[in-house]
């Protein structure tokens, strides 16, 4: 029996703390540090999405407003439930990712490597 440190259910609101760097951070930036050349910018940014289900490995699969899906180990430290003030002040995010989930016929862009793995986006 595998014992995780979060449980998460299908319908789950949860927030995912995703690093990213780039030259330019967008207002949503946290935690920016500039790179050792200062040519780019380190940071994170919370992405609010929605769980979709969880794998026959145990992994939480995870989709975005837009549809795409991601998996991420359920013990993950960036991933985490949303609490009751998260989810009624960003609930339009929350719920651009529940109907994202519920409206898309085929993912544009699936993801079985860990959301820490994919190249940057503007989720």
């Amino acid at each position: 029996m595998i014992l995780f440190k979060h449980s998460f259910r299908p319908g789950d609101w949860v927030i995912y703390r995703k690093q990213k760097s780039s030259t330019t951070p967008g207002p949503r930036a946290e935690n920016v540090h500039a790179a050792s050349k200062g040519n780019l910018y380190r940071y994170t940014v919370d992405k609010y999405w929605v769980v979709e289900s969880i794998t026959e490995e145990g992994r939480v699969l995870l989709r975005t407003r837009r549809g795409k899906r991601h998996t991420a180990d359920p013990n993950d430290p960036q991933l985490r439930k949303a609490r009751f003030w998260v989810r009624w002040l960003y609930r339009d995010r929350f719920e651009a990712a529940q109907s994202g989930a519920e409206t898309a016929n085929e993912p544009c862009g699936t993801s079985t490597d860990s959301p820490t793995d994919d190249p940057p986006a503007t989720d």
